[in-house]
Formats: C-alpha cells, structure tokens, sequence
C-alpha cells in the first residue's frame, strides 16, 4: 500500500500544475504531539506567500474529500527553500553540476560522515560527486541520509 505522502502527492500534483506551480515534494510526520502535512511547491521564479496561500486554498477541499489522515493535522505549504533536499531521482537530475553536501548514515572507511561537492551523476544505487575538480566518489544511495543543494551568501 502507497504512503500517506505517495497517495498525497498523486492526488494534489494534477491541481497543483493545472494552477502553474510544480509539487516539489510532500511530507508527513509527527513532531511532539502534533501532526504535519507539508507540501512544498516551487515555480522557476521562486515563491512567495500568495503562492502558498493560493495553493493551500486549491487543495484543502481535496485533501478534506480524500480523506486519507484519520489524525487530525496542520497543513503547511512552502517552498522546499534555496538550499532544498534531493529525495528523488527528479531532484537529483534537475541539479546535476550542482554544489551538494551528502551526509550519511555513519562514519566511511575514510573516517568521514559528510562530503560536499559537485553532483556528476547518479543511478539507483549510487550517487557520484567530485570533490574539487580532483577526487571523483561513488556513494552508495543505502548509505546517505541526507543530499541537499548549497547555496553560497
């Protein structure tokens, strides 16, 4: 059976194209004891508040008739921000040649836990990053907890 964000994400993305903005990706989880959907939406010229309030507007009903949360939670919708994690294969292509930080799980055999560098590529079961135009790592997708974009102030 698909996960409450799997079966969100297939019911909100048609609406959320039709009105011109891309689901970016969709999150639920419970935090104290408070529940949150979020769903984070982005458009080529970024997004702002009205973006938010309009598509939070389109979707609250269709989220309401679905039904799908039996808990009772709050709805946020935002941008994923300018430094956003790369989750899905979509995300890892859309910022190839990109600047990342890859963090995992545990320490590798270099001792290392985190590494930043240059996405180059990717499959289902790796990621590949260059580490300052020098050193070329393969890292395996089991092991990373977290790929997001940098971005430099």
């Amino acid at each position: 059976m698909a996960s409450i964000e799997e079966r969100v994400q297939k019911l909100l993305e048609p609406t959320i194209e039709k009105i011109g903005y891309d689901l970016y990706d969709v999150e639920y989880a419970k935090e104290g004891k408070n529940y949150f959907l979020r769903v984070l939406i982005d458009k080529e010229k970024g997004i702002d508040l009205e973006d938010c309030e309009k598509v939070s507007n389109e979707i609250n009903q269709l989220l309401d008739e679905a039904d799908y949360i039996k808990e009772q939670y709050f709805l946020e919708v935002s941008s994923p921000g300018i430094e956003r994690v790369l989750k899905k294969d979509k995300h890892l292509q859309q910022n190839k040649g990109k600047e990342v930080q890859v963090k995992l799980f545990k320490k590798d055999e270099k001792g290392k836990k985190e590494y930043q560098g240059e996405l180059k590529d990717y499959t289902e079961e790796t990621i590949t990053i260059t580490i300052e135009d020098i050193e070329e790592l393969k890292i395996e997708r089991k092991n990373i907890a977290q790929i997001k974009t940098i971005y430099h102030w």
